[in-house]
């Protein structure tokens, strides 16, 4: 990176490349059904976000300028063209703004997961967001006992029928981002006004949410993005949680496989 810090990233198979970036507290690992299952047919591109995973930790670029100037760097490092973009959470976010920074000249399409987009956070115009003490008091508790935090959250966004073990595999992915990192990303995730941003997208862009998401609800979130960008599509994945792309990877595989065979034949 030009300010010195090394993003660990990973790319598999051959063909349109098919950009994933992961949420807040996981790594690339995330998307290991999806790879698994894309490979075949594309180039699967993954990376750690910095501070997360197997990147480096810099202490510092965690507003989504920074973000999506990481994600201009890997597109760059691995000569990515012509990529659909594939983001979860956090990593949707980082999309738009990645857009609005350096243009769509290596990007044909988006598809945004689960997105924490356009602007989450209860304000006089935004009055359908969420209590700014929700999160603070969500932040202070992490700094008492994060692991229990990460091992709670990874079940609160998941099914019921989740296996333990893939929640704990989730919750081992947070503890491997530092909690300064973790606390100044949820800063940006919740104060970060993205509206513009997302108004401003004007390539096809699949919408994927869950009607069952707790940490990016429905109405808040995925339905607005969906009006928001012209032309897109919204897919609401029935009794999916927040971690659709664990616990529908089937479904989402699906979809992600049509794009890219629609981009193809395009």
């Amino acid at each position: 990176m030009r300010d010195g810090e090394e993003l660990y990233a990973s790319s598999w198979g051959t063909g349109r490349p098919v950009v994933f970036i992961h949420g807040w507290a996981t790594h690339s690992d995330i998307w290991q059904y999806q790879t698994a299952s894309l490979s075949d047919v594309a180039r699967c591109v993954v990376y750690d976000k910095r501070s997360h995973g197997r990147s480096t930790d810099p202490g510092c670029g965690y507003d989504y300028d920074a973000l999506a100037d990481d994600l201009a760097a890997v597109l760059d490092a691995l000569d990515v063209h012509h990529a659909l973009l594939v983001g979860h959470s956090m990593g949707a976010a980082e999309i738009a703004r990645y857009l609005r920074r350096h243009g769509h000249d290596r990007v044909a399409a988006l598809v945004l997961i689960s997105s924490a987009l356009p602007f989450i956070l209860k304000t006089h115009d935004n009055p359908d967001g969420i209590d700014p003490d929700v999160f603070a008091k969500r932040r202070a508790s992490w700094t008492t006992d994060m692991p229990k935090f990460l091992s709670d959250n990874a079940r609160l966004i998941v099914t019921p029928r989740t296996s333990d073990e893939t929640v704990a595999w989730i919750a081992r992915m947070g503890e491997a981002a530092s909690l300064p990192a973790l606390i100044a990303m949820n800063h940006t995730i919740t104060e970060t006004d993205l509206r513009q941003d997302t108004a401003g997208i004007s390539l096809p862009t699949l919408v994927i949410h869950g009607d069952a998401d707790r940490s990016a609800p429905l109405a808040l979130t995925g339905m607005r993005v969906a009006k928001m960008i012209a032309g897109s599509e919204l897919r609401v994945y029935e009794g999916a949680p927040h971690a659709l792309l664990v616990t529908h990877h089937r479904q989402l595989n699906s979809d992600l496989h049509d794009c890219v065979r629609r981009l193809d034949a395009s």
